[in-house]
């Protein structure tokens, strides 16, 4: 984990902005909050409940996602991470597989604010949403990987930017 300087920081989530047309907000007239592209699948979180299954989805996400992110994607070696309103970093996905009990300075899992984990050109990654409840998986190998992972036990609430 490498927190990008400032200057870094405004340009990623400029460039973000710009690629999603992201708009951030709590009303679910919003919602999405960005624009999810093809390929893409959106998983409803909001089936999690509340103490043991949440915290068994919040891991379960985040190791699926790393997992997804070293064998799907060997040849991005590196990850953008933006977190809403917070630092901003680059993120070696296998150097978080070789650490013991490795901390996550932003989760993929969106425990309270927007959290984006992106390919440099962004067509790989993922994109939580913390108040409509959904992760958004995108890229092909993403899709193929980590997207078939989550639909064996999440709904699908949107494939490609439509409702399922």
């Amino acid at each position: 984990w490498t927190q990008v300087d400032p200057a870094e920081y405004d340009a990623l989530w400029s460039r973000f902005n710009k690629h999603f047309g992201f708009r951030a907000g709590v009303d679910p007239s919003a919602w999405p909050a960005i624009r999810e592209p093809t390929p893409s699948m959106t998983f409803d979180l909001g089936i999690v409940g509340d103490g043991p299954q949440r915290g068994a989805a919040y891991d379960a996400i985040n190791a699926e996602a790393l997992r997804a992110f070293v064998w799907a994607m060997p040849d991005r070696r590196e990850l953008v991470v933006l977190d809403w309103q917070h630092p901003a970093y680059r993120f070696k996905p296998a150097n978080q597989a070789l650490t013991w009990r490795a901390e996550w300075k932003v989760p993929v899992y969106p425990d309270g604010d927007y959290f984006a984990f992106l390919s440099e050109d962004f067509s790989e990654g993922t994109f939580g949403h913390p108040w409509e409840k959904t992760i958004c998986v995108l890229g092909e190998r993403l899709v193929r990987s980590f997207g078939r992972s989550l639909a064996t036990w999440l709904p699908i609430k949107r494939q490609n930017g439509r409702p399922a």
